[in-house]
């Protein structure tokens, strides 16, 4: 079942279940800076992770439209509102949060958390 979180931009984005897109667990990255979606796409497809990406909230709700990743990492900062970003990441009720630039083993160590089945 979805869940819908309001606000964003004033549009909706909808959060489903967790669900892999294929046999490998998926993950959608929402990241404006085209380098570090570069990075997250090569850490987590070396994984065996299939990914998926977006440069901007349009994109990812486009993603959403026609997936249902694992996992979305989103950079909070896209978001408007709260000015911190741990205020950010509780508004749309994140299960984890890491702040850039983030150390390749826990940004790991939490996706595998939160995408174990």
């Amino acid at each position: 079942m979805p869940v819908t979180v309001e606000g964003y931009e004033g549009e909706r984005l909808i959060v489903w279940e967790r669900d892999s897109v294929g046999s490998k667990k998926s993950i959608l990255v929402v990241d404006d800076d085209g380098a570090t979606r570069d990075t997250l796409r090569l850490i987590l497809e070396s994984e065996g992770y299939d990914v998926l990406y977006a440069a901007d909230g349009s994109s990812a709700l486009e993603q959403l439209g026609r997936h249902r990743p694992s996992l979305i990492l989103l950079d909070l900062m896209m978001l408007t509102g709260a000015s911190q970003p741990w205020l950010k990441a509780e508004w749309v009720g994140a299960e984890a949060y890491l702040e850039k630039p983030f150390e390749v083993s826990k940004l790991l160590d939490e996706v595998g958390r939160l995408t174990a089945a």
